[in-house]
């Protein structure tokens, strides 16, 4: 995150010793993005943070791809994903380029006996339903229905649930994700005209400190394949740390739409970026407020990126046959827009009770197997007048 966060103990200097009660150093790591030049904390540590004791083996998570060049608007039944029991197994990548993948998860249990590190990605993970505990090396959060988690790729953590019905709309970008830098100044804090501000954004505020050896398995994600790795020490061990780079929350109930008096084009919706794609968010709001305005939105051409849409909650007024969890991929080349009369039908409404996520890729998406097996192939055709 672009502004400092401080938590737990830590020198008045760094890299400057840092004695326990005993007399031994505290082990610190830098923890940084972009070589030296990106966001970057530093950590004290119990024990070396460097310690592994055996890499037990390596397995493909890579997405199985079902069409790699299509043109082809789709709607995928994100629901129909069955819940599975542990939380990477229950991990579905729905669509992928070299920069993004997009993931649906229904996961029934907590992550008890391994700690995960995905070193690939950066991840933003939408929780749809449920609630519980992001537990990370750098600290804790609360999340509940409505919540995005940004997870900085490298972050060592866990999941606990709270129930066994969660829902979760992923995304691992291969770029790190900042917020808007349009609604940034050059000093990094959050303008006025942001629809949200600092004081929306919750940073971890425990921490958990174990000094314990043993042996620990760790998950580690690196290029597609997970690496069964044990570490001799326990990767929570983190007395303190400060800087700029560590997960963080924000509610999709915290975001205050921007409206005008006619439509309002995309962009104004955005909450995270990256160089390669953007993440949008689409809440209750009040629709254009011209006397001849036509709330709906208008037909657009695709011409330079993807469109994905998940949709969360409320009335789509945009489209037919939207339930809770579907995902609309309209790809680029094409035009769309509002299905057949719901821009009539929008005309007179004044405000909209409508909760998505939109996620546009500058490179196109190819749709995996798993996509395929919750795919109506028919979607393309709902723009036909009948």
């Amino acid at each position: 995150m672009p502004f400092y966060h401080k938590l737990g103990n830590i020198p008045h200097k760094r890299h400057t010793q840092f004695r326990k009660e005993d007399g031994s150093l505290y082990s610190e790591q830098l923890f940084g993005t972009i070589g030296f030049d990106g966001m970057s904390t530093n950590s004290y540590h119990e024990q070396r943070p460097t310690q592994v004791k055996e890499i037990k083996k390596q397995y493909s998570v890579a997405p199985k791809i079902a069409k790699e060049n299509h043109i082809q608007s789709y709607r995928f039944r994100g629901f129909q994903v069955k819940p599975e029991n542990d939380y990477l197994e229950s991990r579905k990548a729905v669509l992928t380029n070299s920069d993004c993948t997009i993931i649906l998860a229904a996961p029934k249990h907590s992550t008890t006996d391994y700690f995960y590190k995905n070193s690939d990605a950066d991840e933003m993970i939408f929780i749809h339903k449920g609630s519980g505990k992001l537990r990370t090396h750098l600290g804790n959060l609360d999340f509940k229905y409505g919540d995005y988690l940004i997870i900085p790729r490298g972050i060592i953590y866990k999941i606990d649930f709270d129930t066994e019905d969660n829902r979760l709309f992923i995304v691992e970008s291969r770029r790190p994700i900042y917020t808007p830098k349009r609604y940034r100044n050059h000093f990094g804090q959050l303008l006025e005209h942001s629809p949200f501000c600092e004081r929306d954004i919750r940073r971890p505020y425990e921490l958990e400190t174990n000094n314990e050896s043993g042996d620990f398995l760790m998950k580690v994600k690196k290029q597609g394949d997970i690496f069964d790795m044990v570490y001799a020490s326990h990767p929570f061990d983190v007395v303190g740390y400060d800087g700029y780079n560590y997960p963080y929350a924000l509610s999709i109930h915290d975001f205050e739409p921007i409206t005008g008096r006619i439509h309002q084009p995309p962009p104004v919706h955005q909450t995270f970026e990256t160089d390669a794609f953007v993440i949008c968010s689409f809440v209750p709001r009040m629709y254009d407020y011209h006397p001849q305005s036509i709330p709906a939105p208008y037909n657009h051409s695709n011409i330079d990126s993807d469109e994905v849409l998940y949709y969360v909650d409320g009335d789509f007024m945009s489209r037919n046959d939207i339930d809770q969890g579907h995902i609309s991929l309209h790809p680029a080349g094409i035009p769309h827009g509002p299905h057949p009369g719901t821009a009539e039908k929008s005309i007179g409404k004044t405000k909209t009770e409508e909760l998505a996520v939109m996620v546009d890729t500058f490179k196109p998406l190819m749709v995996t197997e798993e996509a395929m097996k919750i795919a109506d192939e028919d979607y393309h055709k709902s723009w036909l007048d009948h």
